[in-house]
């Protein structure tokens, strides 16, 4: 039965790793025993220059997903693959998959990304932030209320010491230190 295994690998080299792990899948003799080799990413978006730009992002930043059968001939194809650290989870020798649970959230998650990308900066309630652009430039103010499906959000701001609530685009405002 195949299970999900959880790998580390290299930071930066995931993507290199699934397509050399697929290559050597694809060469071997036990290629049945593998299922998907996944790196799971999220399209975001960001703005540079007053104009929106689509990007990828990893959930897990060096770690690659594959699913797979269990046993020494499968063990040795991954873990003899270039710039693999090795499985996350049980013993070196003995690598202890995730749970079914866990493999879904993550597939969801993955699947989900397609629908609509998300905002490369995510706001919370709460938070103070600077105004960058705009009439308000060089203010700071409170988020009230994020709308990541406009990618605007409003901020209380004050002006001649009195709260006045703003509505503004992620591009014009970004984060304190």
């Amino acid at each position: 039965m195949k299970r999900w295994y959880i790998i580390h690998a290299y930071s930066g080299y995931e993507k290199q790793v699934m397509r050399s792990l697929n290559d050597r899948i694809q060469r071997s003799a036990v290629a049945d025993k593998f299922g998907e080799v996944l790196v799971p990413t999220e399209e975001v978006v960001e703005m540079k220059d007053g104009k929106k730009r689509k990007s990828e992002r990893k959930f897990f930043p060096g770690y690659v997903l594959v699913e797979m059968e269990m046993n020494d001939e499968t063990w040795h194809i991954v873990k003899e693959c270039p710039k693999v650290l090795g499985f996350i989870g049980g013993t070196a020798e003995k690598p202890a998959p995730i749970t079914q649970k866990e493999a879904d959230a993550i597939l969801a998650r993955v699947r989900n990304t397609g629908e609509a990308p998300r905002p490369k900066t995510m706001f919370e309630p709460g938070e103070e932030l600077l105004v960058i652009d705009g009439p308000f430039t060089d203010f700071k103010g409170v988020v009230e209320e994020v709308q990541y499906d406009k990618s605007r959000l409003t901020l209380t701001i004050n002006v001649f010491n009195r709260p006045t609530q703003v509505e503004l685009e992620f591009r014009q405002v970004e984060k304190t230190i």
